[in-house]
């Protein structure tokens, strides 16, 4: 399938396209808002295209036309205000949903933060960032899509360990960045994973493993 990154410049999203574009089983489209990010992407080869979160669900739209899949990996940043929460993890993730159905895109997979299901265990440092994930990922819950909602524990910048743990309601802990870009793109065409949303740590079994008993 062909599978269009949202927030493929992220931490996230950019092992995801690497992962993805090296890979045998799909094709991938990089979203990026500056074209310096897209350059970076053409330069390594990947199809790449321009749109901003904060732009129009039609611009959106017309990024993923053509794909099979759409991934959510974007986020503000802990550098940003609470405004860009506002528009980004939230708004920006609502645009994408509402974009992928204009465009006929019904696979659909959403990166979230773990327990932003459960409001009485939201980080109280961070609670608006956590409101945000709750609101985007029952609004995605809500539409037509084929979905999969994935809250990753604390994220981490170390290698992957290639071992996770995947459940409804897990404690909060860490994982690579790494580990959760493979766990997308295990959760692609594993039917197991369809129509579900689960919080995710490292673990002892492989994304693959982990995906399959859910």
């Amino acid at each position: 399938m062909k599978v269009l990154v949202v927030g493929a410049n992220g931490q996230i999203g950019s092992q995801l396209v690497e992962k993805l574009h090296s890979g045998q089983k799909h094709e991938v489209r990089a979203m990026v808002r500056k074209e310096e990010q897209a350059e970076k992407f053409r330069g390594d080869g990947v199809e790449t295209v321009l749109a901003d979160l904060e732009g129009s669900v039609e611009d959106i739209a017309a990024a993923a036309k053509g794909c099979d899949a759409v991934v959510f990996t974007a986020g503000s940043g802990p550098n940003t205000g609470m405004d860009k929460t506002i528009l980004v993890d939230l708004d920006g993730a609502v645009k994408t949903v509402e974009a992928a159905e204009k465009a006929g895109v019904s696979r659909y997979i959403q990166v979230s933060a773990i327990q932003a299901n459960n409001r009485e265990n939201w980080s109280e440092k961070i609670r608006p960032y956590f409101a945000a994930k709750h609101y985007a990922d029952r609004e995605l819950i809500r539409s037509s899509l084929n979905y999969t909602i994935i809250r990753p524990g604390g994220l981490l910048n170390e290698p992957g360990t290639g071992k996770v743990k995947a459940a409804e309601n897990l404690e909060r802990a860490s994982i690579p960045r790494e580990d959760v870009a493979s766990v997308i793109a295990a959760a692609l065409d594993e039917e197991k994973t369809y129509k579900k949303s689960f919080d995710l740590v490292s673990g002892d079994l492989s994304p693959e493993e982990a995906l399959r008993e859910l």
